[in-house]
């Protein structure tokens, strides 16, 4: 099993895991139905003052990641998160989804490689690549 990342408004590429949309706000011009969620994470998701600072702006991007490390680390709902990732890694992919246009510098690709990191001790080294 992996941890994938893929954009929301993309046609879904794999129905076949656990997709979790890890985005605040909720994408507009999605309806909830076709988005085929497991879940939404929105916790996991850049503070409103990170988001609006970084403004997909891809020379932020640097500081950018290490803001939002900072605030995943102190993220309250971190311990069930990394729970629920593992859990559903034991059977299924996991995918997380974003809004962002750029595929490359985005909250997804920062929160899947903090993911495999902190996972690492949890889950089977098979289990996390794709």
């Amino acid at each position: 099993m992996a941890i994938k990342c893929e954009r929301i408004y993309t046609k879904p590429a794999d129905l076949n895991g656990y997709r979790v949309l890890v985005d605040r706000l909720w994408p507009r011009g999605i309806s909830k139905v076709n988005a085929q969620l497991a879940s939404w994470e929105k916790e996991m998701g850049p503070t409103t003052d990170l988001r609006k600072w970084f403004n997909h702006e891809p020379e932020k991007f640097p500081e950018f990641k290490k803001r939002y490390v900072a605030e995943i680390e102190a993220n309250e709902a971190l311990p069930s998160f990394l729970d629920l990732v593992a859990g559903q890694l034991a059977d299924q992919d996991v995918i997380l989804l974003y809004g962002a246009k750029d595929e490359e510098h985005n909250q997804a690709i920062i929160l899947k490689e903090f993911l495999l990191k902190h996972l690492a001790d949890r889950v089977p080294a098979e289990r996390l690549t794709d």
